[in-house]
């Protein structure tokens, strides 16, 4: 009898935990939020959409226009560096909230998570030293060049689909860094990021960038069924019309690439 007793004790103790689990389960990514106060955003080291200042405080087009919708949302933006083949791992597990971070609207991303409409135009591009760049002027060319690209990036998957040699490194800034060194010919890596970090004036001046592989966009992505994502489009749509997006990207240098909203 005192089994049976224990036994019914233990049962009812798993069926509150599991209501419990339930009711957690049943709210939504924005009342989820909203209680604990903060939005997690997964990013990485990527000037000039997130980078870190010389305060260490995370900034660019993408940190600044996340806290501006934290805010609208009455919560803080919380910056979490993951790596970059493992954000949606990283989304689906809870780690963050969303992937906000240059983020190429790919079909794998699509597929994946429920993504904001467009807001930035990019493209894939080829860097190479300076001084050779006479020699990559189109695809052909580059078919003997050892690339370095980012894990899990859109520049990793121009790479397979053009047939490059590459070699996987984590993040863009290392790419640049590859071929700087001398380690690798050339990398791809995004047009945004090309424009502020690359050329003359820039931390790597002896490199450049010769041929554009694609046209893509940039996205925010979400959990699958998320509520966030309607009410990123609304922060976008309010955000354009009344003009503070574009003074954004104004202080960044990719107005350029601003998609109306």
């Amino acid at each position: 009898m005192f089994k049976k007793i224990i036994t019914l004790a233990l049962a009812f103790t798993m069926c509150l935990s599991v209501v419990g689990c339930g009711e957690s389960k049943d709210k939504s990514d924005l009342e989820s939020i909203k209680e604990k106060g903060v939005i997690t955003i997964g990013i990485t080291d990527f000037e000039p959409m997130d980078y870190k200042d010389d305060a260490g405080n995370w900034i660019g087009f993408d940190a600044d226009m996340a806290n501006a919708f934290a805010e609208s949302l009455g919560v803080k933006a919380e910056f979490v560096e993951i790596e970059w083949d493992n954000k949606i791992l990283e989304l689906n597990t809870g780690k963050i909230d969303c992937v906000w971070n240059g983020m190429t609207l790919t079909e794998e991303v699509t597929s994946a998570m429920d993504c904001s409409l467009p807001y930035c135009n990019n493209a894939q591009i080829v860097i190479v030293p300076a001084d050779k760049a006479d020699q990559y002027q189109n695809i052909e060319s580059l078919k003997d060049l050892n690339f370095a690209v980012e894990v899990g990036s859109a520049g990793a998957a121009e790479a397979e689909a053009n047939g490059f040699n590459y070699t996987e490194v984590t993040s863009q800034a290392n790419a640049l860094m590859e071929v700087a060194a001398g380690t690798s010919d050339a990398a791809i890596i995004d047009s945004l990021m090309a424009a502020a970090m690359v050329g003359e004036g820039t931390s790597y001046d002896k490199l450049t960038y010769t041929v554009r592989l694609n046209d893509e966009n940039y996205g925010v992505g979400f959990r699958k069924g998320s509520d966030l994502k309607a009410e990123i489009n609304d922060f976008f749509a309010k955000s354009y019309a009344e003009g503070s997006m574009q003074k954004t990207a104004e202080k960044y240098g990719v107005q350029a690439a601003i998609i109306p909203q």
